[in-house]
């Protein structure tokens, strides 16, 4: 069980949420614009009502990231936990779960009808994790695989479009 303390990012955490998303990027090779963007970021999205972010630890060990909007197919929000992350060294411990209990219970305060993650197909711990969360590999009603699909779209258009 986490003996982490989980508490709700503001503006002024903005720095400390940038440094973990970014090391996060790092650890798994994956592109970041960088902490000092990030932070630039954070500062307007965590100003607004569309982005809630969750540290856990002080100093901080781990980190959740969600989105809101609205959809059709809901009559309340929908949420994206965009990212969770927890530093090697303190993983296994429960943290990474009690991130995602501070998101539901931020959820069901805002009335998010569907809390939706993206995970990759090779990434066998990450889904086993988030199964174990609640979340669902198939679709409820058909048992068909749940699908992510991504298409990046660059400022300047590719000539052949």
């Amino acid at each position: 069980m986490s003996t982490a303390t989980i508490h709700r990012a503001s503006p002024a955490d903005a720095a400390r949420v940038a440094r973990l998303l970014h090391e996060f990027n790092v650890a798994y090779d994956t592109p970041s614009p960088g902490p000092r963007v990030l932070e630039e970021r954070l500062l307007e999205l965590l100003a607004g009502a569309g982005t809630d972010a969750f540290l856990a630890g002080s100093p901080a060990i781990g980190v959740a990231l969600v989105t809101y909007r609205t959809n059709v197919w809901w009559d309340g929000p929908v949420a994206l936990l965009d990212e969770l992350y927890v530093r090697a060294g303190s993983r296994g411990r429960g943290i990474g779960a009690a991130l995602v209990g501070a998101v539901v219970a931020r959820a069901r305060e805002r009335e998010v009808e569907l809390l939706e993650v993206n995970v990759d197909e090779g990434d066998v711990d990450a889904l086993r994790f988030y199964e174990r969360e609640g979340f669902a590999v198939l679709q409820p009603d058909t048992d068909e695989r749940a699908l992510y699909l991504s298409r990046e779209l660059p400022a300047s258009p590719p000539e052949s479009e």
